[in-house]
């Protein structure tokens, strides 16, 4: 069994570093390593970005993350990611096989949390993705506190 990290420690780690520089970069990357850390049984932990194309396309495009290779561009809409910006709401997904139109980015992701993250306008400006092959590895525990790290991380970056 998976030990439950302390995410309000993880929360305070992440709020500490953007002391030093709150731009996203080096905020979001830092988050990612400590979240890759800290929690237990994933295989891929990071953020995607939220851009809109010329066109009025809104795309998740790949940030910061520690992991294998991943997807460079989601559409809003899609996958596990994209659902959690149309709905601005955590995805908890115990199997991503059952997920209607999950992007399998890595094949040997069977479980998945999507946390967004909200600029200074409140609008979804990034979502935070934590991936584990084991299939149910995530609780509402996990979801509460990677939220508590998201909503601590739409404070402490300078988007």
């Amino acid at each position: 069994m998976v030990q439950t990290p302390d995410y309000k420690m993880l929360a305070r780690q992440v709020a500490a570093l953007a002391q030093e520089d709150a731009r996203w970069v080096p905020t979001l990357s830092n988050a990612s390593a400590l979240i890759w850390e800290a929690v237990g049984d994933i295989n891929w932990a990071g953020f995607y970005l939220r851009e809109s194309t010329e066109d009025g396309t809104d795309w998740l495009v790949l940030g910061p993350f520690q992991g294998k290779v991943a997807c460079v561009h989601i559409a809003v809409g899609r996958g596990v990611c994209g659902t959690a910006v149309v709905q601005d709401a955590t995805q908890l997904v115990a199997d991503v096989h059952t997920f209607p139109g999950h992007l399998a980015c890595d094949a040997a992701s069977r479980s998945e949390v999507v946390v967004p993250l909200h600029g200074p306008d409140g609008i979804v400006t990034a979502v935070l993705d934590i991936d584990s092959p084991t299939v149910g590895r995530f609780g509402q525990e996990d979801a509460a506190g990677l939220e508590l790290v998201a909503r601590t991380l739409e404070t402490a970056v300078r988007w």
